[in-house]
């Protein structure tokens, strides 16, 4: 047995503790949470017990992401609840300043409370991993007050860990890139409206339809007016010149006075100014 095939079996006997007590899995549709399902479900096959997963949905979850639950739940045939949340109508959240993950992760708890009581599990486990460690987490702060699990963390998987046992388990969702909120294209500061949720998810479609793999599309704000920018690595810039035309139009019809493209390319907390 390799080294990470043994970090491995440790977190299957540690989630095998929480599963026996019954255990509520946040699931968003990426990588991270899916691997965490994925190894409880191991975990309650040889210790038994109770695994549910659950995944909230409102309009800052992109179409995309819905479409990745279905498929994993439909692969691993893990008990999977649905539900609504209303981090859309909290003005805290709306405000949008650097506070807004942790108004949006409080939500997810509450619900996940709820969902474990009506479900006879004792514990909630969320896909925050060590990779996450190096990054400023407020949704973190709101998990460790509602004392939720991050076994990923706690026992040292990193991202490329759990893509590479992810691929070599035959699950597509290993290669799946980030995808953060649709509330994280809104830059820090400027008002999180439905509309703008909306219209970033249509349009971001586009490119996906078009054949890019890793983008962003940031909206600002400048005298009251919304404008787009396009984050994408230098290597598919080409593929958004192509896409353009259809982009441009579609964002114009919906109101934006600009469609840019960032030369600076694609990066990580690009929704946010320092």
């Amino acid at each position: 047995m390799n080294g990470l095939a043994e970090k491995f079996q440790t977190l299957k006997e540690a989630l095998g503790e929480y599963t026996a007590d019954g255990l509520v899995v946040a699931f968003s549709g990426g990588v991270d949470s899916g691997f965490l399902v994925w190894a409880a479900e191991e975990a309650r096959k040889e210790r038994g017990g109770r695994l549910v997963a659950l995944t909230t949905n409102s309009e800052s979850m992109p179409k995309h992401d819905k479409d990745d639950v279905i498929r994993f739940m439909r692969q691993l045939g893990v008990d999977h609840i649905w539900k609504e949340s209303s981090e859309v109508e909290d003005e805290k959240y709306l405000k949008n300043d650097s506070m807004r993950c942790y108004y949006c992760k409080s939500e997810l708890f509450a619900i996940a409370k709820q969902v474990a009581v009506e479900n006879d599990c004792k514990k909630i486990a969320y896909g925050y991993s060590a990779s996450d460690r190096s990054d400023v987490r407020p949704g973190h702060r709101a998990a460790l007050e509602n004392e939720i699990l991050y076994p990923l963390a706690t026992h040292g998987f990193t991202k490329p860990e759990i893509r590479e046992l992810m691929r070599e388990n035959g699950f597509d969702l290993y290669d799946k890139p980030s995808s953060p909120c649709l509330s994280s294209r809104i830059m820090r500061g400027v008002q999180i409206t439905k509309q703008d949720l909306i219209n970033v998810d249509d349009l971001e479609d586009i490119l996906r339809e078009g054949g890019m793999k890793v983008f962003r599309l940031r909206v600002h704000e400048i005298n009251e007016k919304h404008f787009l920018r396009l984050e994408t690595p230098p290597g598919e810039m080409t593929l958004a010149l192509q896409l353009k035309d259809k982009l441009l139009a579609e964002a114009k019809k919906r109101g934006y006075i600009w469609v840019t493209l960032d030369l600076d390319g694609y990066r990580t907390g690009g929704g946010t100014v320092e």
